[in-house]
């Protein structure tokens, strides 16, 4: 025999029900803690997943209790020049079920009540986020101690040296480490965001979240930030012509001892000495390389997958989907249609 609830909408209420429990703790109230020079667009992130009251709209997200603080109420200035009228301050983050922190300026001392706010928001059970460079926040009171964590990459260096106790990681959108997460910056937050989301309350809220959003539903915490680095010589000094030719051949297939002989050095002398100006090995740094090159044709060029195999020195498709997967999580058809959309990325097959 099956049994049959009543309406739809009862139904509905009993799973949402269900979902919204997580050991006990609802995550009902959450508080957004923003500092002087902070980010509009990450705030605004935290705004509109959590702010937003959808609870009548018959997709099964519940009213969150929102509130924005700071340490002194008042007028709280912004990065890009104008301010944000805060009216409280951070008691209204003493109950909060998950506390974020808003993106700050990180080069600048972390304010001691601050740290102590965190610190109760984290020994009494609730999530602690931060977004983008709030991450500094969270490290500045001692709670990214021996975990990993990661900030936008443009950051993560400052962070490394600043903290070194931190396992920072900038090749990730978001990381989860027991009930902290850290996000990347820009649209990182909302992944951070809508993981949470999924974690607490169920894949069916957090995709209806992320539809009133039109936003992606989820995306994997562990893809790798899009980092657009130029080659950098800045510590190259006996090996600079070469990393120049390097980079200017990499379709061609070199050895340890090709490259030593170009340099007037023995094998082991060079691995040595490449390592020590590059900060990789010859075969780690070539790879690199061949995949920012992959990058760039991926966004710029028609040439499809075999050829841009050729062109970047992998030979074979296999191996520069393999590379490239190992490199940034993500396929080449994946990034080239992410960068250029759908139709161009049919050219990738």
């Amino acid at each position: 025999m099956v049994r049959r609830y009543g309406p739809k909408k009862e139904w509905q209420k009993r799973l949402l029900a269900i979902k919204n429990c997580h050991n006990g703790l609802m995550l009902k109230n959450v508080a957004v803690l923003i500092l002087p020079g902070t980010s509009p667009f990450e705030f605004g992130v935290a705004c509109e997943v959590f702010g937003i009251d959808r609870s009548a709209r018959g997709t099964g997200v519940p009213a969150f209790d929102f509130r924005v603080c700071t340490p002194a109420p008042g007028k709280v200035d912004t990065k890009t020049g104008f301010s944000i009228d805060v009216a409280l301050g951070l008691e209204a983050a003493e109950d909060a079920d998950l506390l974020i922190v808003a993106p700050y300026q990180w080069d600048a001392p972390v304010p001691e009540k601050v740290k102590q706010s965190l610190r109760r928001a984290h020994a009494r059970g609730a999530w602690v986020m931060s977004l983008c460079t709030g991450a500094f926040v969270l490290a500045g009171a001692g709670l990214l101690d021996g975990r990993r964590a990661t900030t936008h990459w443009q950051y993560s260096q400052q962070l490394a040296q600043q903290y070194p106790q931190i396992h920072v990681d900038e090749n990730v959108l978001y990381v989860q480490d027991d009930r902290i997460i850290t996000s990347a910056g820009t649209s990182a937050g909302i992944d951070a965001c809508l993981h949470l989301v999924r974690t607490e309350l169920g894949a069916g809220v957090a995709a209806a979240i992320a539809r009133d959003m039109v936003v992606p539903p989820h995306r994997e915490g562990g893809q790798a930030q899009y980092i657009a680095r130029p080659l950098s010589l800045e510590g190259c000094s006996t090996l600079k012509d070469l990393v120049v030719w390097l980079s200017e051949n990499l379709d061609r297939e070199v050895s340890i001892a090709e490259l030593s002989q170009r340099v007037h050095m023995s094998e082991r002398t060079f691995a040595r000495r490449f390592r020590a100006e590059t900060g990789a090995t010859p075969a780690a740094w070539i790879n690199a390389q061949r995949v920012l090159l992959a990058q760039e044709l991926l966004e710029t060029s028609d040439l499809n997958i075999d050829e841009i195999a050729r062109a970047t020195g992998f030979g074979q498709a296999v191996l520069l989907r393999h590379h490239f997967v190992k490199a940034l999580n993500i396929s080449p058809a994946s990034y080239r249609r992410t960068f250029r959309g759908s139709s161009a990325a049919m050219a990738v097959h």
